[in-house]
């Protein structure tokens, strides 16, 4: 811009001397040498003054390029700041390869006997319901009320359809199992037709003393284990080989509230 600036004053210089002045004499009326020498001295100091006022408004404090980065901005982008960042908590995007949890269907969602009330009351009552058995189907409700905190990935593979959720309890008490508290199953086919067609498992327990710092990977049989705290709570993920790595890693990486993913 400033450089841009300085051209044109060296073209208006040139311009006003051969408008003014003619090619090399004096143009009538000028009646003699001393009065024509007198005219282009004028004229000459007129065409230097405006060459520096022009150089002067081109230049700022910093020399010829003051300014420049903020008129290219307001050229570029304007000087309303405006973004094309879409804020995570107003949309939901999930990330390649996977869908949120919220839009694949909960087995239990609606589940009739759903229990509701206090937390002793509802591992009463589902314990009753499943008939004593260890693996009692529950519904999202019933599991955020008796594991207050508990997680879930907000998102999943795409080609999940279904997803189981259980409680499980230690049976000759008829309490909740502190080793494995709940289970979640991830279905690409309708739950229970087919073994091959859960790809994951999420199994959730009370976290030991000795808490993971981190994620912990290991290849175990037929895939791959992921095993990690967070607060009262150690998640362990089991991701079929047939599933991508990443895709597993997305999902523990993804872990939030169940009360938060009910929400929404």
């Amino acid at each position: 811009m400033a450089i841009g600036g300085w051209r044109g004053a060296t073209g208006v210089a040139s311009g006003v001397g051969r408008g003014i002045l003619g090619g090399d004499g004096c143009q009538e009326p000028v009646a003699d040498a001393r009065s024509c020498i007198d005219v282009k001295r004028s004229v000459l100091l007129l065409v230097l003054m405006a060459s520096v006022m022009l150089v002067a408004t081109a230049c700022g404090e910093n020399g010829l390029l003051d300014g420049v980065g903020g008129r290219t901005q307001e050229a570029v982008i304007g000087t309303t700041t405006t973004t094309a960042f879409v804020l995570v908590d107003d949309v939901e995007v999930a990330p390649q390869g996977t869908v949120a949890a919220n839009s694949v269907l909960w087995l239990n969602d609606g589940l009739e006997g759903e229990v509701d009330g206090s937390q002793t009351e509802v591992i009463a009552r589902v314990f009753n319901r499943g008939q004593g058995n260890r693996f009692v189907q529950s519904s999202r409700a019933e599991m955020a009320l008796v594991l207050p905190g508990i997680e879930f990935p907000r998102v999943v593979p795409r080609g999940v359809i279904w997803i189981t959720s259980q409680l499980v309890y230690d049976t000759a008490s008829g309490t909740i199992d502190t080793g494995t508290s709940a289970a979640f199953g991830l279905w690409e086919v309708e739950p229970y037709s087919v073994d091959e067609g859960r790809i994951g498992v999420l199994r959730v327990g009370i976290a030991p003393e000795e808490r993971l710092a981190e994620i912990r990977a290991e290849v175990v049989a037929d895939g791959l284990s992921l095993t990690w705290d967070d607060l009262d709570y150690r998640y362990e993920l089991f991701c079929r080989e047939s599933l991508a790595e990443d895709l597993c890693w997305k999902m523990a990486e993804s872990s939030t509230p169940l009360v938060v993913i009910n929400r929404s």
